[in-house]
């Protein structure tokens, strides 16, 4: 999926992202997690953003998901920065995530560290 930016916007974590900045969107429909490469407007790889979510959905033209709080940020030399970690564990205390939840949770983590470590698709752009 692809998205460009029609307004400049303040993310909390990704900072300042610019008009014209595009985004090309990964959703797997078997995988705990989720991609976003932005592009600069010149079309360089700026950074890499991903949620730790529920795998994606798609009736008709429909893609949902549900995102659970982990944010993994990567900047374009792949060095990374996981985010929310707390939230999370906040949240799978205050509303008891089931432990299959919390255990796919981490292993989809530890997947995306090692798929950013070995510049794997999507990390190869």
């Amino acid at each position: 999926m692809d998205a460009v930016f029609d307004r400049t916007v303040e993310h909390e974590h990704l900072g300042i992202i610019s008009e014209g900045t595009a985004s090309l969107e990964y959703y797997w429909l078997d995988r705990w997690y989720n991609v976003f490469v932005f592009h600069n407007p010149v079309g360089e790889v700026q950074n890499y953003y991903c949620n730790i979510a529920e795998p994606a959905s798609l009736e008709g033209q429909t893609l949902t998901y549900v995102d659970l709080d982990i944010d993994v940020l990567v900047n374009s030399d792949f060095s990374f920065t996981i985010v929310d970690q707390k939230e999370f564990d906040s949240n799978a205390l205050a509303y008891n995530y089931p432990a299959d939840l919390r255990l796919r949770s981490s292993s989809a983590l530890a997947e995306l560290v090692e798929l950013i470590r070995n510049r794997t698709f999507p990390f190869t752009l």
